[in-house]
């Protein structure tokens, strides 16, 4: 019986989600989430991508996104062209309330075991601008099954963020080619 006891402990870790950061001035970061979204996918999981902060999405790249469904949606609650930090003050007054309904539809998600993994694209830079409240984190953290596992990216990782995060990988650029420069991750 002690065995046993000890194997469904063990299964039920290996069940249990983790939490990613991905943060760093690199490029990569969202696409290093998509990756692990798409191979999530095609091991029969559900996957949630929110997109925060970074304007409307190219036709082009929407078609494609819409080629992952069902098993990965993707979602922007932004209506602007512009990335936020490029708005005027008046624009970014407008998109904060679509900011607003994107972390509200992250929470219910989240709440609902809605997916697998739910990925929040640029969801550090939400915190370290403060688009949300303090404690948006924990409350996110507190509304998610322990099954689903949780990637959040961005530029920066605010202070405390890493402690609830299993797994955090930071992406800098070392050496910039002449096509790309290290600072638009």
């Amino acid at each position: 019986a002690p065995a046993q006891r000890e194997a469904q402990k063990e299964e039920r870790e290996m069940k249990k989600g983790k939490v990613h950061i991905i943060f760093g001035t690199g490029m990569g970061k969202t696409a290093m989430a998509l990756g692990r979204g798409v191979s999530a996918a095609m091991h029969g999981r559900k996957v949630i991508m929110i997109q925060f902060l970074k304007g409307v999405l190219s036709h082009e790249t929407a078609d494609g996104l819409k080629q992952l469904e069902p098993a990965f949606k993707v979602f922007r609650f932004e209506k602007q062209n512009e990335y936020y930090e490029n708005l005027s003050e008046e624009g970014k007054k407008e998109e904060l309330c679509n900011i607003q309904n994107g972390y509200n539809f992250a929470k219910k998600v989240l709440c609902t075991g809605e997916c697998d993994m739910l990925i929040l694209d640029e969801f550090l830079g939400v915190l370290d601008q403060k688009l949300v409240g303090d404690d948006a984190l924990e409350t996110l953290l507190a509304a998610r099954e322990d099954n689903g596992d949780l990637i959040l990216t961005g530029k920066v990782c605010p202070a405390g963020a890493e402690e609830h995060a299993d797994e955090v990988t930071r992406l800098e650029c070392l050496k910039p080619s002449k096509d790309h420069a290290c600072m638009n991750g």
